[in-house]
């Protein structure tokens, strides 16, 4: 049994909430840059330029990439040989986060009740935490802070089955364009299929969190990613919604076995600031 002590975990929470508001992953710097080359239509090609700049900036100044900090999800990989002592680890990833959002001056929004009241919590938490039990010794904490805009283009569809591949295409693109400029495009699509309507949407997020550019092991859904992505970049949708033709970084789908009479399809949108960051303790 290998022990992690609550106020390492508390530690590295808050480290991860100020790290993740101002630096982007090297991935999506990465293809934001290719996505410049990529962008034919000139003032495309100076609003992706002001992202870029806006990246740089964040960097050098330590400044969050947006003033929406976002709502905290972590997905965490617990290893069975660990134990958390000194209190819980949910309790410390909603304490860490109260110190990352506060120490780093990072916007609250997050309302205690969602429909009456809504008060500010004043912190930013609760977080929303996904936990997976696993094998070994280790716990890997990533967080995906999530803004109102992107979030509030999330949708559910409970397709049939004869829908198919043709009726999976369909709605995801249906969903994008919908969406236009709300979610701060050029967007990445993250695409839950299958299980049941909760699993889906869970899916959906959780492949914002693979590296933009990788391929999907499965070759028949790598083709729908390539598929959906030339379809979303035929829209005309364009950067923040103002025409241009990269109106997606990319499109990850994640699956999952699902009812003989079901075929349930999510889209979770992040947009071009996709942050992310993951640590290992």
């Amino acid at each position: 049994m290998r022990i992690i002590e609550y106020v390492s975990v508390v530690n590295a929470v808050r480290d991860l909430c100020i790290n993740a508001a101002s630096s982007l992953p090297s991935d999506v710097v990465d293809r934001i840059n290719e996505a410049y080359d990529q962008e034919p239509f000139p003032r495309a090609r100076y609003l992706i330029s002001q992202i870029i700049e806006n990246s740089k900036l964040s960097v050098s100044s330590g400044m969050p990439l947006c003033q929406d900090t976002g709502l905290a999800i972590y997905f965490i990989s617990l290893g069975e040989g660990i134990r958390i002592e000194g209190g819980s680890l949910t309790d410390a990833v909603n304490e860490g986060t109260r110190r990352g959002y506060n120490e780093g001056y990072l916007r609250k929004s997050i309302v205690k009740d969602p429909l009456f009241s809504r008060t500010n919590t004043g912190d930013n938490t609760p977080a929303v935490i996904h936990i997976d039990p696993v094998p070994g010794d280790s716990l890997t904490i990533t967080l995906l802070p999530k803004g109102g805009g992107c979030e509030n283009m999330s949708y559910l569809g409970m397709l049939k089955p004869s829908d198919g591949r043709e009726g999976v295409v369909k709605f995801v693109t249906d969903c994008v364009v919908r969406s236009g400029g709300n979610p701060c495009p050029p967007v990445v699509v993250g695409i839950g299929i299958g299980g049941t309507a909760d699993k889906a949407c869970y899916l959906a997020k959780k492949s914002l969190l693979r590296d933009i550019g990788s391929v999907h092991e499965d070759p028949c859904y790598a083709g729908l990613e390539t598929e959906i992505l030339e379809n979303l970049n035929q829209s005309g949708i364009g950067p923040l919604g103002l025409g241009g033709k990269i109106t997606a970084l990319a499109v990850h789908i994640e699956h999952f076995p699902c009812h003989i009479a079901s075929l349930p399809v999510a889209v979770s949108l992040n947009c071009h600031s996709a942050r992310k960051a993951s640590l290992i303790l």
